[in-house]
Order: C-alpha cells, then sequence, then structure tokens
C-alpha cells in the first residue's frame, strides 16, 4: 500500500466519518440522478453542505464506500420504505454501485434483516392476558426467550398474569440471558407455530440480562417486584441484587419526595454524601440540598470542596451504598419509591 493509499485509508476510516462525509460518499458512488433524489428532500442549505463534502472528497477507499452504503442501506430502508416501494430504489442503487450480481446478494441479506426485526410481530401485538395464557403452558426458558423480545411494559403485563414462582423463574432465565443463537430462535418459532409472522435470524441476537429485568420489574407492583426478586435471590443472591441494583440508580432519587429524602439523609455520612454528589447531575444536588437546613448545605458544600479530585470508582461506590440504604429504608415500609401499576396510593 503506497502512503497516499494509507493516508486516505486512515482519512476516511469508517469510524472518523462525519454525517456530511457519509451522505457526500453515498451521493458520489449511486450517481447524480439517484443522489437528486436523496437531496430533493433536504433544505437548500444542507444540499449546499453536502455539495461541498462531495467536493472535498478525494481517494476514498473501496472499502468504505461499501461500508457506508451498506450503513445507509440498513438505516434508512426499513420495514415502512419497504412496503412502499424502497426495495426497488435499493435495487438501483446498489446495482449502480456495485454491479446487478453483487447488488442481489447485498439486498437479499438486507431484507433478511428487516424481516428479522419484526420476528415476534403476533406476539408483540398480543394482549398480554392473551400472550400469558399461550404461555402458561411451555418451558420457562421458552416463555423467558420470547419474552426477552418484548418491550417491557408488554412483559410487564404478561408476568402479572403469570404464577409468582413462574414469573420468578422466567425473570431470572431472562437476566441469566446473552446471546441466543439462530437455532434457538427457529426452534421457538416452530413450538408457537408463528412461522407466518416470524422471520429467522442469521446471527446470534443479544437480548435479556439484568438490566432489562430491571426495567420490567419497574412496572409491576412492589409486591410482585418483591416475589419476583426474593425467587431469583434463592437461586442467584448476587445476580437479584445486581437486578435491584439497576432497578433504583442514584439519579433516581430526584423522584423522591422531600419527607423520604430527609428520612435517607439521616442515615447518609456528610462524607459519604458529599462524595456521591462528586458526579450528580446539578439538578439531583438542587433537589437533595432543598430538603436540608441552610447550615447543612452549607455544611454539605464545604465538604464537596474539601474533597477536590476523586476517583470515579470511589463516587460510585458511595452512590452504590446510599442506594443499598434507600432499597432497605423501602423493605421497612419507611420511605416509598414509584409504585407499578397495580400500587394504590391510600
Amino acid at each position: 500500500m503506497t502512503a497516499l493509499a494509507r493516508s486516505n485509508a486512515d482519512r476516511y476510516a469508517p469510524d472518523r466519518l462525519t454525517g456530511r462525509q457519509k451522505a457526500a460518499i453515498v451521493c458520489t458512488a449511486i450517481g447524480a440522478e439517484h443522489a437528486a433524489k436523496i437531496t430533493a428532500s433536504l433544505l437548500p442549505e444542507e444540499a449546499e453542505q453536502i455539495a461541498l463534502e462531495v467536493s472535498l472528497l478525494s481517494g476514498v477507499p473501496t472499502e468504505t464506500i461499501s461500508w457506508v452504503l451498506n450503513e445507509w442501506l440498513e438505516l434508512t430502508l426499513g420495514i415502512d420504505s419497504v412496503s412502499a416501494g424502497g426495495v426497488e430504489f435499493a435495487k438501483d442503487v446498489l446495482e449502480q454501485a456495485f454491479g446487478q450480481s453483487k447488488a442481489q446478494l447485498i439486498l437479499k441479506r438486507i431484507q433478511g434483516q428487516l424481516a428479522d426485526s419484526d420476528r415476534f410481530g403476533r406476539l408483540r401485538r398480543a394482549d398480554p392476558q392473551q400472550l400469558s395464557n399461550t404461555l402458561r403452558g411451555e418451558h420457562p426458558q421458552t416463555i423467558a426467550l420470547i419474552l426477552a423480545h418484548l418491550d417491557p411494559g408488554h412483559v410487564a403485563g404478561v408476568i402479572r398474569e403469570l404464577d409468582p414462582a413462574l414469573g420468578g423463574d422466567v425473570m431470572y432465565r431472562i437476566a441469566r440471558m446473552e446471546k441466543v443463537s439462530p437455532d434457538m430462535i427457529s426452534l421457538v418459532e416452530r413450538t408457537m407455530g408463528t412461522e407466518a409472522d416470524m422471520g429467522f435470524a442469521q446471527s446470534m441476537s443479544a437480548v435479556g440480562g439484568p438490566a432489562a429485568v430491571a426495567a420490567i420489574l419497574n412496572l409491576v407492583s412492589t409486591s410482585l417486584e418483591k416475589e419476583v426478586l426474593d425467587l431469583v435471590a434463592e437461586r442467584d443472591p448476587q445476580l437479584s441484587e445486581q437486578i435491584k441494583n439497576l432497578m433504583f440508580v442514584f439519579e433516581d432519587l430526584a423522584g423522591l419526595d422531600d419527607k423520604s429524602l430527609q428520612r435517607l439523609l439521616r442515615e447518609v455520612d456528610v462524607k459519604q454524601l458529599a462524595l456521591a454528589l462528586k458526579a450528580a447531575s446539578p439538578e439531583l444536588r438542587t433537589k437533595i440540598m432543598a430538603t436540608m437546613s441552610q447550615r447543612a448545605v452549607a455544611g454539605l458544600k464545604e465538604e464537596i470542596e474539601f474533597l477536590g479530585p476523586v476517583k470515579m470508582r470511589d463516587v460510585e461506590a458511595a452512590q452504590s451504598d446510599i442506594v443499598s440504604k434507600v432499597r432497605a429504608l423501602e423493605e421497612t415500609g419507611e420511605i416509598v419509591l414509584s409504585a407499578g401499576t397495580d400500587d394504590v396510593i391510600l
């Protein structure tokens, strides 16, 4: 590779490209006729900026052009545009850039990805109660795999309808889930009889995990949340604690009422609070200080200034400890966090 080629490869590395440069590369690769169709929807000043970027392009590597075109097609030719006839436009663009033979291969792959993105379409549209009835006789791992592909609100509705023991088992399996093989997806498709509504995954799918379970449990009642977490804790206490910590993060203190915040602050040392607030948002600082006396606020500000530079891991440790105190106070009923949709406050 010549020095100029190496320079262009570095200059036009995909991770270094700006949005305007990517747009310019697309317009250059697909030709003036197709580029005009794209820029026609832009404002005049936007079209001028793209034109300027086109004039600045020089020696863009073939690999970069291919990468940018693939990204553009995958991002813009979604399900809605495909149903509106976007496939034909994509075909024209690909043939212009790569030739007929390679264009067909790329388009086939992209269409497969688009179909795959809605492989659980029928289940996403199902009523939670109806879906829970359908899933109730399935193996917990099958239920977990399906629910891991649905949005948290939908899953929360299903979990409310299931027996708590089954729900806890399913949540445990979702929390432990990382990547799902295409063979497993295919097996579930056949088991559920939804081949007409699902596409077949071509690669490992990343789903589930503790964060997914935390998002679901944030939407159920406190009593159901506790039942599920207790069942998970019986099998993996560390995993249960990880889910708890993800359910309520330090910045969520801003959602507490003044009385709950004041109760919490009685359990927190001023040095620990000062350390935790070093990386807190201005809004949270203001919220906390608004519940404190002027003298306490002055002492806290002085402590924050006295700390000077601190390590982020120390700040995170302080925040984690305070979150643990929040959870402990919630369990004893001394403070109330945001309730799920099933909770009634009297």
